[in-house]
């Protein structure tokens, strides 16, 4: 366990606790969504505050960096320890659109704390889990004695994570030499439960297309054509029946190239949690668990590659019958893929397969958007391994280990900077991230602000430069 002394850090959070909410509160009145053009004055008021706020900590360095959208908001913190690692915090203050009408219990951009959680728009997503550093390393520092944190400390604060992040790739390689580090830290993610505190290693990456099948130039009688020119309805059926084989892999040739296989330590990890299948079920509203054969449920949605339709259309859809053959159709597909796995290759393979679909007669048009690259934290990083301890200090239980089945812009980090990522959340799945009622439990927030209380001195402590 780390060196920092508990009783002093967790005195130093106890003192400071209801500033530090009143502050997070004030943060969260600000309706910074970014998806709204109209909240864009908004967004940019919440950058100006958390640059200032961060000036209040200590950080001798804060910036707005613009982009074409929203302002991001970085900030630096050298430590005075030549031979101490770089860590880059990356987190968001933009959130998802929120009103009262949509089922909240209380005005969403007006904080309520009730039975020891604190309701409002981006309470967990991402508010809180970015504003615990900001106390956490002022314990670091009131505990150790230090004036500088123990590692080198930057943050990326970006302002359209949830808009898709339509300009952060392009920020990261702007200003890659201002945001080297040796490991990241992305604090927008969560643990499996209150009870089992969990570090996420993964995100799966995100492609996806559209692919349009046009047949006959306009709407023709079925009567009179019928069963003598193709169909671009029957053609979009067929390719999306021929998507997956028996075994509910993807039939793509070429699709698993690169795989980086579960290790049997990964699945007895998995294993370890307390999983209940007709519980996650429940919470996804269906009705039968079926994925590809030889994997479990999670590993299906944390660690192996998927092909999904997301959309199907073509033909008349109105009331009654039109008998025609219709002259387009349509579909749209996503591809999750996990480590080892190159969106320019998936691209790749699946046009040459959709090619090979299309019958004679049927011309189409295959369309993808921009992509998210998967990511993977080793097991045996060091920096994982600093992650783990000091949240095993801070919750005084053993942490499990978990992946994330969605993507984030993690993946970009990574690449660009050439640096590791962790993942460091303490939010729970009833938190209601996007919804409704959005919370964070006060608890597990402060236990946030000690984990990196502890984590900065076991970094610096276990995974030094040569001098």
């Amino acid at each position: 366990m780390s060196q920092t002394p508990d009783s002093a850090v967790r005195t130093y959070i106890e003192q400071h606790s209801s500033a530090f909410l009143g502050d997070l509160a004030e943060w969260l009145r600000i309706p910074s969504v970014s998806a709204q053009p109209d909240h864009a004055p908004d967004v940019r008021r919440s950058a100006d505050w958390l640059a200032a706020k961060l000036r209040e900590t200590g950080f001798p360095t804060t910036e707005i960096w613009e982009t074409a959208g929203a302002p991001a908001v970085f900030a630096e913190w050298p430590s005075d320890d030549p031979g101490a690692p770089t860590v880059l915090v990356y987190g968001h203050h933009d959130v998802q659109p929120a009103a009262r009408e949509d089922g909240w219990d209380s005005e969403p951009f007006e904080p309520v704390v009730r039975e020891g959680r604190l309701y409002a728009r981006g309470a967990a997503d991402d508010k809180g889990q970015v504003f615990f550093h900001t106390l956490g390393v002022r314990a670091h520092l009131a505990a150790t004695g230090r004036t500088t944190p123990a590692v080198g400390l930057k943050l990326l604060i970006e302002g359209e994570e949830e808009s898709g992040s339509p300009h952060f790739r392009a920020l990261v390689e702007e200003h890659a030499g201002r945001l080297a580090a040796d490991a990241v830290i992305v604090s927008d993610t969560g643990m499996w439960s209150e009870d089992t505190p969990t570090v996420c290693t993964g995100m799966r990456g995100l492609a996806e297309c559209e692919i349009h099948f046009f047949g006959p130039d306009q709407d023709i009688h079925s009567g009179s054509f019928g069963g003598a020119v193709p169909n671009p309805a029957t053609a979009a059926a067929r390719l999306v029946a021929t998507l997956h084989d028996e075994h509910a892999r993807v039939a793509v040739p070429g699709f698993y190239d690169g795989v980086v296989e579960l290790t049997e330590r990964e699945r007895e990890l998995f294993a370890e949690l307390p999983f209940d299948e007709q519980e996650w079920l429940r919470t996804a509203k269906s009705h039968a668990a079926r994925g590809e054969a030889g994997h479990t449920t999670l590993e299906r949605i944390w660690a192996r590659p998927t092909a999904e339709v997301n959309g199907i259309g073509g033909g008349y859809q109105g009331p009654g019958s039109k008998t025609i053959i219709p002259s387009s159709a349509m579909v749209k597909l996503s591809f999750r893929m996990v480590a080892g796995q190159d969106p320019a290759h998936i691209e790749k393979v699946v046009r040459d397969w959709a090619a090979t679909q299309v019958p004679a007669g049927i011309r189409h048009e295959i369309t993808f958007g921009a992509a998210t690259r998967p990511c993977l934290t080793p097991l045996d990083h060091p920096a994982l391994e600093s992650v783990v301890r000091a949240m095993g200090g801070a919750f005084g239980k053993p942490v499990r280990f978990t992946r994330e089945g969605g993507s984030g812009p993690a993946a970009d980090l990574q690449e660009v900077l050439d640096a590791p990522v962790l993942f460091l959340g303490i939010s729970v799945p009833s938190d209601g991230w996007h919804a409704p009622n959005e919370k964070v439990e006060l608890d597990l927030l402060l236990k946030g602000v000690e984990t990196t209380a502890y984590l900065w001195d076991d970094l610096a402590r276990t995974w030094r430069h040569a001098p």
